[in-house]
This record gives C-alpha cells, sequence and structure tokens, in this order.
C-alpha cells in the first residue's frame, strides 16, 4: 500500500472541505463584510475625487475554486524544432532560445510573436498577452483557463526575452494541467462591489480612472505540485499617464498586493 500516497490524497482532501466551509463561511458574511451603507454617498465620494469607472461589467456572475497540478514536463514535450533550441530546467520549467530572433516594430507589433507561438510554443493558444516591459526586456503572457487569466502565477507564465536589438531570442515557459472546479458555483462580488474594496482600502489615487475589469483566477493556495486558486477581479487604473494592476478577490473583497516578477506574486 502506497503510504505516501494516501497520505497526499488525505491532506488534498481535508484542504478541499476547509475551503468548501470557508467559501461557505464567507457567502454567509459577506454582506456584512463588504456592504456599505449609504452606496449613493460612496458613489458620491468616488465622484468628488474623480474616480471614473464608466466600463464596468454590470452582470451578477458565479464562480468557484479550482485545483491545478504544475505541469511536468516530458522529453515529448521538449522537442527541438527547426526554429528553437529547448531544454528542461527542473521538469516544471521549458528554456527556449529562438534559432532566428523575432524583430519588434517600432510600435511593438505582437502579431508575428503572437503567430510563433500558436505553431512552435507547447498549448500557446492557452496563453494570453499580459505585458510588455521595456525597461526590462520582457514580453510576458499568462495561461489562460475558459478565457480567464491565471494572475501573476509563477506556474503558468510564458516570458519572453527582449535584446539591446529590439528582438526576441527566447523564452521561459512554465504550465498548470488538470485544472478542475473543487465546489460548487457561488455568486461572486460584483466588479463595482471589488472597486469599492480598493478605494475603502484607499488603493485608488483621487482621478483615476478604471480602464478595464475583467474576472480571472489568482492563488490562493500553493503547495510543491498543486494550487487553489480563487476567483479574482483584475482592474487595469490610470492615473496621470500611469496604468497600474490590481488585483482583488472576489469571493471576499481582499485587496491583493502586487509585484512584477511571476515569482514573487504568490500568496505564501
Amino acid at each position: 500500500m502506497d503510504w505516501s500516497r494516501i497520505k497526499s490524497i488525505f491532506i488534498i482532501a481535508f484542504l478541499i472541505l476547509d475551503l468548501f466551509l470557508f467559501s461557505q463561511l464567507l457567502t454567509k458574511h459577506q454582506t456584512n463584510q463588504l456592504e456599505v451603507k449609504g452606496d449613493v454617498s460612496l458613489k458620491e465620494n468616488m465622484k468628488d475625487d474623480g474616480i471614473v469607472y464608466d466600463d464596468l461589467p454590470m452582470e451578477i456572475v458565479s464562480d468557484q475554486y479550482m485545483s491545478a497540478n504544475t505541469k511536468v514536463f516530458s522529453e515529448d514535450d521538449i522537442e527541438d524544432s527547426k526554429h528553437q533550441v529547448i531544454t528542461l530546467e527542473g521538469n516544471t520549467l521549458i528554456r527556449a532560445e529562438l534559432k532566428k530572433p523575432i524583430k519588434l516594430t517600432e510600435k511593438a507589433d505582437l502579431s508575428e510573436l503572437n503567430a510563433f507561438i500558436k505553431a512552435n510554443v507547447l498549448e500557446g493558444s492557452q496563453y494570453d498577452f499580459w505585458n510588455y516591459d521595456k525597461e526590462v526586456g520582457t514580453i510576458t503572457y499568462y495561461q489562460t483557463f475558459h478565457n480567464k487569466f491565471m494572475f501573476l502565477n509563477r506556474s503558468a507564465y510564458l516570458t519572453f526575452y527582449v535584446n539591446e536589438s529590439n528582438e526576441v531570442y527566447a523564452y521561459d515557459q512554465t504550465m498548470l494541467e488538470t485544472i478542475e472546479p473543487i465546489n460548487e458555483q457561488e455568486e461572486v462580488l460584483t466588479a463595482f462591489r471589488a472597486l469599492e474594496a480598493l478605494y475603502l482600502k484607499g488603493a485608488l489615487n483621487p482621478n483615476s480612472e478604471i480602464i478595464s475589469a475583467k474576472l480571472g483566477y489568482y492563488t490562493l493556495v500553493s503547495m510543491e505540485a498543486t494550487q487553489v486558486l480563487t476567483p479574482t477581479w483584475h482592474f487595469v487604473v490610470e492615473h496621470e499617464g500611469e496604468q497600474e494592476n490590481m488585483l482583488v478577490n472576489a469571493f471576499d473583497g481582499q485587496v491583493i498586493q502586487m509585484n512584477t516578477s511571476p515569482d514573487k506574486n504568490i500568496l505564501e
């Protein structure tokens, strides 16, 4: 009998049970935690502070906690193609060097890079563009599930490296697999309620504009080979010409502190 495997199953089972009970408690107290007396007054305060949020999604949606396993790559996954030389690092990280670097235009048109991803990157269609950091020289994509980003996930990113000649010459890739729900669907906070959480936390500067709001997933619990993901609102907020990413847990309204590196954006 494989006691190690049985022990792991029990740990996962108890974790799932704990999360389910936790989610039920959050649902029960959600209104008490985030409901603000006098919504009209709060909206007036946000208006007085110049907070603009014209394009927020208005629909009420439901979602659920998800479990996911870190992909362990095999030799079959890293067969060299005529376009790249691929190596494995620790079985969970693919490192590839392009034989012919991709030249970026001055306007940073990524159409050629996107075509390369679809044709040459393992499960490339699962990744969507996140940002281009010209100062650091990286272009980052994150894995998606049902068209929802797995935000800032160190086990679900695709990062390309750009040299001084403005050429994409290499990339790193990690991946999640076996992504499955672990509880019944529950109603999540609306985008406006999540925005309220940011405002009440003091995270929004006066005269800020909400450019976009999208629902995705963020890591709630991270183990060696498994993650538990929670529905999360992602806001792009613009202030004085600068844009900033902000995340809010879509179940409990917790404002998630963000860094810039995939390796540093995990809840410990």
